[in-house]
């Protein structure tokens, strides 16, 4: 654990010593910049806002209703509310998804219509005309493996004296995205201690895979791990593998929803048995980030026990994020989970709320 908070530190002062202190982000026009003429050959990216302002550069990507442009008028990347932009020109590839669920490896090109622009798809070589609100997500395709890679990592202390509570949660979050899917992976540990109690430690792990099809439909896999004293299971491993559909994304808000059949491997604390059980689920992902610096996600998923007779499983996860300056952040989060069925002597559910301050390489 101490090399990845080393790993996640350095890869911060690396980032900091290579952009000036101030990350500059245009809403509602509150900064003007002229026409930037930029001796770069690489730069091939145009973007005209909608006060008529105009940057050159290259574009980084488009996500979640934010645009982020390189340049060389400043070390530090411009992030642009996607609102706020009119025209848009590129000559390079760029994986595009539409609110229609269309994905296209295409290129961009200035509309004769303000707040619109054509994209060419350079597998069919045809041309589209589409609304510039219409598009949710671009990404150069020729990007680095670096380019593709998002990490976060945040941490909360508790220490009272009262009962001497020491408490330490530990998140981890790493991303990557290609052109047809994404995969991520996740770490969370809460470590608790108290005169007179026992420790209590609760660890999850993810590692999730999702790939994309056309019409906003998607096939997710994922296997998870939860090792939890105060529901007494030493370990739980969860495979999954269903078929899902984006219900609505745009670039205010997305909720997906997704089904499919779970295998699930219990290890109970105090005895050498395991036990398997099939399931199916039923899970819901909503997130809305159209709320300035806040963010909301939430998800659930059901467990209705297929092996088991009347058993059903619930998972509930709530994060709540206020970004800072310089890529921190505060994260307020809420885990639940529910066993109306579980070993004797355990108890059916668990909770965990945390406020963590962390940092994301973006």
């Amino acid at each position: 654990m101490s090399k990845t908070i080393f790993l996640f530190l350095f890869l911060f002062f690396l980032k900091i010593s290579a952009q000036t202190s101030d990350s500059l982000v245009l809403k509602n026009n509150d900064i003007k910049i002229k026409e930037l003429k930029i001796p770069h050959e690489q730069w091939t990216d145009t973007i005209v806002l909608k006060n008529n302002d105009i940057i050159i550069g290259e574009i980084k990507s488009m996500n979640k209703g934010v645009l982020q442009i390189e340049t060389d008028y400043s070390k530090s990347d411009f992030k642009l509310e996607w609102k706020e932009v009119k025209f848009i020109s590129s000559s390079r590839t760029h994986i595009i998804n539409l609110t229609s669920g269309v994905l296209v490896n295409g290129i961009l090109s200035k509309s004769k219509t303000p707040s619109k622009c054509e994209i060419k798809n350079i597998e069919t070589q045809t041309t589209t005309e589409v609304s510039l609100r219409d598009i949710v997500y671009i990404k150069p395709v020729n990007d680095s493996f670096w380019d593709r890679l998002d990490a976060s990592f945040d941490v909360g202390i508790k220490l009272t004296k009262a009962e001497n509570l020491q408490q330490l949660t530990i998140n981890i979050n790493l991303g990557y995205t290609a052109k047809r899917w994404f995969a991520t992976a996740m770490y969370k540990q809460i470590q608790s201690i108290q005169d007179d109690s026992e420790p209590i430690r609760r660890i999850d792990t993810d590692l999730s895979y999702v790939h994309l099809l056309p019409k906003d439909f998607f096939v997710p896999l994922s296997v998870t791990t939860l090792s939890n004293t105060e529901q007494d299971i030493q370990l739980r491993i969860i495979s999954k593998a269903g078929y899902g559909k984006y219900i609505l994304r745009d670039n205010k808000k997305y909720w997906g929803v997704a089904s499919g059949l779970s295998f699930n491997h219990e290890r109970y604390f105090d005895t050498s048995e395991a036990f398997k059980s099939l399931e199916l689920f039923l899970g819901t992902d909503f997130n809305l980030y159209d709320l300035g610096d806040f963010s909301i996600q939430s998800k659930v998923t059901v467990f209705p026990s297929i092996t088991e007779s009347k058993r059903v499983r619930t998972d509930f996860n709530l994060d709540t994020k206020y970004d800072l300056p310089l890529d921190f952040f505060i994260k307020l989060s809420f885990v639940y989970n529910y066993d109306n069925k579980p070993k004797n002597g355990a108890a059916k559910d668990d909770y965990v709320f945390q406020t963590t301050f962390g940092w994301k390489l973006d």
